[in-house]
């Protein structure tokens, strides 16, 4: 394999999502990844392995999934572009570091690719029950972002897309893959590295005099130092001040708790991202996300033949998840039918957004393989015949 400069695989080829998500992370400039093996993620870093010796970088085995999420915010600090790879038991592991990257504001990405649970499962199996975790799975009162890819292609684009807005918003950001995405094989177009955006790393141009490291600069958000110029300044998962320094008090916890949700609460237009279609007329929505979202597609296609008026509403961005866009959607439309791969998730925001104006529908599958389209189908025709 031949990479430019920037270690980006300029061409046509045909990656599994797994492998596509390797590539984005290149792409992206991630050069450090500090994971431990497991089901079925373990493919991105495998291949990220193989292809650090081209491009400069480091992967580190560690002996679990906490010292892996607390070895890339390490990383992060001295200056790397870093992110973690598991699967829904690791993922539980490393929610309470999940919870510092929040707390301490280190841009690193997270990449769960998900299986059926509970504990260990369904090890190679697909699943889309770790949403809720995602969003609500470390402790304490904050704000998440969290992308779902539904084709390789996309695990190539979003994963850039989500190293942008960790860079953007100094936040971790979770990758919400599944095992049908991480081990499809599909044609993946990768462009040349300057027709890539990516966010660099927004660094003080303050003297470390000057400098305090949760000073809110921009759209409520602190710039970093680099390492090695002179700057020092305190890192803590306590309750701080803009200095760093741990003030545990009423008034400071209500001011960087507020702070820390509301540079992504201000910003959800610019976060969120819905793949839209047949909108204009539709009585019915289907909303959808990752592997599920390509199941509902020959559900749709049955029901347009049926002269059923039904669109696409996907989730691209899950968290923060997008209530005012639901809400309006909800007024126009007989029903939003919700398939998942899990017992009922992101339903429930759903059913919360609509407030009652339309039905929402359900459409549970507890994982270990995809719905049946007709199973969406039947979701689609009850939908349209509400009121009839």
């Amino acid at each position: 394999m031949k990479a430019d400069p920037r270690g980006v695989l300029t061409g046509i080829h045909y990656l599994d999502g797994d492998h596509a998500a390797c590539e984005g992370a290149l792409a992206a400039g991630c050069r450090y990844i500090a994971g431990y093996p497991i089901t079925p993620s373990t493919e991105v870093v495998e291949r990220y392995a193989s292809r650090i010796p081209c491009v400069g970088g480091i992967f580190m085995q560690m002996e679990d999934e906490i010292a892996s999420s607390i070895a890339i915010q390490g990383a992060v600090w001295a200056g790397a572009k870093a992110m973690t790879v598991t699967s829904g038991p690791g993922f539980s592991l490393m929610m309470e570091h999940i919870g510092l990257a929040v707390m301490t504001e280190v841009p690193c990405v997270f990449i769960n690719v998900q299986r059926g649970g509970p504990s260990t499962g369904l090890p190679t199996l697909p699943a889309q029950s770790d949403m809720m975790q995602a969003r609500w799975g470390s402790h304490g009162d904050y704000e998440m972002i969290a992308l779902c890819p539904n084709s390789a292609q996309e695990c190539f684009d979003l994963i850039i897309t989500a190293f942008n807005l960790s860079e953007r918003f100094r936040t971790p950001v979770m990758f919400m893959m599944d095992e049908c995405i991480g081990h499809m094989t599909e044609k993946v177009v990768i462009p040349k590295a300057e027709e890539i955006s990516i966010t660099p790393r927004q660094y003080t141009k303050k003297s470390p005099i000057e400098y305090k490291a949760y000073e809110p600069i921009k759209d409520l958000i602190p710039e970093m130092a680099p390492i090695g110029k002179g700057y020092n300044f305190h890192i803590t998962g306590l309750t701080h001040d803009e200095k760093g320094y741990p003030a545990m008090n009423e008034e400071t916890q209500h001011k960087l708790v507020t702070r820390l949700m509301d540079k992504i609460r201000n910003y959800k237009k610019e976060i969120i991202i819905i793949e839209e279609e047949y909108l204009d007329d539709a009585e019915v929505v289907v909303m959808s996300y990752g592997i599920t979202s390509r199941v509902a597609e020959k559900a749709m296609i049955d029901a347009r033949k049926e002269g059923i008026k039904v669109g696409k509403a996907r989730l691209k961005t899950v968290w923060p998840f997008a209530e005012e866009y639901v809400f309006e959607l909800s007024k126009k439309v007989k029903a939003i039918i919700v398939p998942e791969l899990n017992a009922g998730q992101i339903v429930r925001e759903v059913e919360r957004a609509a407030k009652g104006n339309c039905e929402v529908i359900s459409v549970p599958h507890l994982g270990g393989a995809v719905h049946k389209p007709s199973v969406i189908f039947d979701a689609i025709k009850r939908g349209a015949n509400r009121g009839k």
